[in-house]
């Protein structure tokens, strides 16, 4: 798995219209509040030229991908962590993702309804942002309980967890999301546990009509991006309903309907590259007779976390590694030119893998 994203927001802004045309995993769309009943689950192919390169430098006969999940959420409303609309099931789904995609409507279309009666991006952010705010201030309130409950038998470990929930939960009272907050590393590791909703990495997607999307000077995108910059949070425009149409057709008609429209990018290859950046996200491959294959892992891993990505016996067994860097095999064509022109390096497990990197692990078990 390369990462997941939850795909949130306010009901009938256009998360399953788009969900669809990111994954084609044909989730139910209609023009009402609602119509997602539980979460949608899409799983898509990272594109990466860089994964044919590596095929064809190591002759395997076939390549695996990295791939992102795409779990599209109800939409939620006011009041939500309290059980309004559908509730705290689905801020459960959003505890699950890696990150957050918040799907704000700048469309001004009079054909489909929006439940406040109007298109106001500003409103609705402050609406979803107050609704997770509000979920992680109940979270850290019922921690706090249990710790000043516990914190009687005098117990340091605890006395100090406790310091820092009430200064977050003081700062979530603030209306602020947690991820403005400055953390120390050791502050952090005492919080993972509580899976803050607020603290998830999150991407604005203003979902825009075809017009809107060649102009980012359109108001209602300043307001989406004015909004990601001041939260540490990062923004794209996608036109979801273009973006559909763009799925159903054939390959070539839909390169040719791309040039027509102007498109230079389309939604998915965006949404991976904020995502990958947001969480600071690399890429590594692994190739052999059999198949050429990408995975995904933190930037700064070792060549050991990188084996255990791969599998659990390689990481217990690890002897070293064989590493190619990516500018390399662009230079030569086979493994055995590599070798001989000595761009093949022997590394131990905390050798730091770097995007790109061909990697062979030697273990025994």
């Amino acid at each position: 798995m390369g990462f997941s994203l939850g795909i949130v927001g306010l009901p009938n802004v256009g998360k399953s219209t788009l969900f669809n045309a990111l994954s084609h995993a044909g989730a139910e769309v209609s023009n009402y509040p609602f119509c997602t009943k539980s979460k949608n689950i899409g799983i898509v192919p990272v594109p990466d030229e860089r994964l044919s390169q590596v095929q064809a430098f190591m002759r395997s006969p076939k390549a695996i991908p990295t791939v992102i999940e795409f779990v599209d959420i109800a939409g939620l409303v006011k009041n939500a962590h309290s059980g309004e609309g559908l509730g705290n099931k689905f801020l459960s789904y959003v505890r699950e993702v890696d990150a957050i995609a918040h799907v704000v409507r700048c469309f001004p279309d009079p054909n489909v309804v929006h439940v406040e009666g109007s298109v106001d991006p500003k409103r609705d952010i402050e609406t979803i942002n107050i609704e997770l705010t509000l979920a992680d201030l109940d979270t850290t309130e019922k921690r706090l309980s249990l710790l000043k409950s516990s914190v009687k038998s005098g117990n340091k470990e605890t006395l100090k967890e406790l310091l820092v929930v009430e200064k977050i939960k003081n700062h979530l009272g603030e209306g602020k999301p947690l991820r403005l907050m400055e953390l120390s590393d050791e502050e952090k590791n005492e919080t993972r546990e509580l899976h803050l909703l607020t603290n998830k990495p999150l991407i604005y997607i203003a979902n825009v009509d075809e017009n809107q999307l060649l102009h980012p000077e359109d108001a209602m995108l300043q307001v989406v991006s004015k909004t990601a910059a001041s939260e540490k949070a990062e923004a794209i425009a996608i036109c979801a309903k273009l973006e559909s149409d763009i799925g159903e057709l054939p390959p070539e008609e839909a390169n040719e309907y791309e040039k027509e429209t102007g498109i230079t990018e389309l939604g998915l290859e965006k949404l991976i590259t904020k995502g990958y950046k947001l969480l600071d996200l690399i890429t590594f491959f692994t190739a052999n007779e059999k198949e050429a294959r990408a995975w995904t892992v933190k930037n700064g891993s070792t060549l050991f976390e990188a084996a255990g990505r791969v599998h659990t016996d390689m990481q217990k067994g690890f002897i070293a590694a064989e590493v190619i860097h990516y500018g390399d095999i662009l230079k030569v064509k086979t493994h055995a030119d590599a070798k001989e022109k000595g761009l093949l390096h022997l590394e131990g497990k905390d050798h730091k893998v770097l995007d790109g990197d061909l990697v062979y692990i030697r273990f025994n078990v």
